[in-house]
């Protein structure tokens, strides 16, 4: 049964102007992404099947290409157009954040590096450079590392902390392993740029560790 023959009020399209978008599943909303089905199958099937083959919504973002085209009724087309959502998104995050205090955001510092971090299969070590009233100068991914290590250098951090006028900093890479627990090298490293920022008078806010579908903030562990 095609999606045009459910009862108006369950339909997708239909329940998200109804209800918000909140109110829908992931397939619901995926579905209304695709658009459209394929043959015995609807947008919604289809929707279910990419959740199924790649787990979450988190593993769907961070398929490639080829992945994702292997998929019967997907394509380059609906590649790019999921690649440019996922886009316009972590830059609307990024002028959020941008356009106020940092601190007094919290909730779209973390959608932000989760959407940014999540699912990426090699370690990355982001910095985002704030200005003395804790607005976004900048984030930038510093360095990028293996599946299980990456090598973060404390001077580079600091030149580029220079470079930026920067008065604070926010920390953050991911976990590809899935555990968002600190190990002790994240908790020396921590410690190193931390000293190594206080030379010039610039403040670590916080140091983030994004995995899986968890996000784990250093300052509310009382780790800073």
């Amino acid at each position: 049964m095609g999606i045009t023959d459910w009862p108006v009020g369950e339909r997708p399209r239909e329940k998200l102007l109804q209800r918000g978008a909140s109110s829908l599943s992931d397939a619901e909303l995926l579905a209304i992404f695709l658009r459209t089905g394929v043959v015995g199958k609807s947008a919604v099937d289809l929707a279910r099947e990419l959740l199924t083959r790649f787990g979450n919504l988190t593993q769907l973002f961070a398929a490639s290409e080829k992945e994702f085209c292997a998929i019967h009724g997907m394509g380059q087309a609906k590649f790019v157009q999921l690649q440019a959502v996922l886009e316009m998104s972590r830059r609307a995050l990024q002028e959020e954040m941008r356009n106020g205090d940092a601190l007094n955001s919290p909730a779209a510092v973390r959608d932000y590096l989760q959407l940014l971090l999540r699912g990426r299969e090699q370690e990355v070590f982001l910095v985002i450079f704030l200005d003395a009233q804790h607005r976004v100068i900048l984030a930038e991914e510093m360095f990028h590392g293996t599946l299980t290590q990456t090598s973060v250098y404390p001077r580079e951090v600091v030149k580029r902390a220079l470079a930026l006028n920067a008065a604070a900093v926010i920390f953050a890479h991911n976990h590809p392993s899935g555990v968002a627990e600190p190990s002790q090298a994240d908790r020396l490293l921590t410690d190193a740029l931390q000293q190594a920022l206080q030379l010039i008078d610039v403040r670590v806010l916080d140091h983030f560790i994004v995995a899986g579908a968890g996000c784990l903030s250093f300052a509310e562990k009382g780790m800073l």
